[in-house]
């Protein structure tokens, strides 16, 4: 496997619809960038969040998640409480090639803030809106910016396709069409 340029970042998106909306080159001004880097992509969060709360006393169980243990929000600017937690999607819809994988690793700038951005790999013909992850570790409530950059997508390509694809076995976060909760 070998990590993959801009260029072919490029044609693979207008050639397969790799990734929709595609922004081919990098926005900057007065937003935190998103669209085409170097050697990847740098993906956008939707104003659509999910943002962890006690309200209810619940308790976060991956095997039988609570719906009440968050609150829906929607807007511009989503502020995450003190040392909590948010799910998020991106604006960008992906469909992985069959020999290809990803890795999605947080932006620097959120980063520097204490904001932690955690996606699992995007598996070969993985298809859908991406669940982002979002911790705020500081004692201060966090600010989100919906329709800017939040992570970036580093794209593999392997010289021969998978055996068994994520759509070969069917897998439970296929075509994720906004924030999807955990799945046993």
């Amino acid at each position: 496997m070998s990590i993959k340029p801009d260029h072919w970042i490029i044609q693979m998106a207008r050639d397969y619809g790799m990734i929709e909306p595609f922004q081919a080159t990098q926005v900057r001004s007065g937003a935190i960038s998103y669209g085409v880097s170097s050697y990847g992509y740098d993906i956008r969060v939707a104003e659509e969040f999910k943002i962890f709360t006690n309200v209810h006393s619940a308790v976060v169980d991956p095997k039988d998640f609570d719906p009440r243990s968050m609150v829906d929000f929607k807007g511009d600017v989503c502020v995450i409480p003190p040392n909590s937690f948010a799910l998020a999607r991106t604006v960008e819809y992906f469909r992985i090639p069959r020999n290809v994988l990803t890795i999605c690793v947080g932006k620097s700038t959120y980063a520097r803030c204490g904001i932690i951005v955690n996606v699992t790999p995007f598996e070969p013909e993985w298809e859908g809106y991406v669940t982002l992850e979002i911790s705020n570790t500081t004692p201060l409530p966090a600010k989100i910016y919906a329709n800017e950059g939040i992570a970036q997508v580093l794209f593999f390509e392997a010289a021969d396709e998978c055996e068994i694809s994520y759509a070969d076995k069917q897998g439970k976060y296929q075509r994720q069409q906004s924030i999807v909760l955990p799945k046993l």
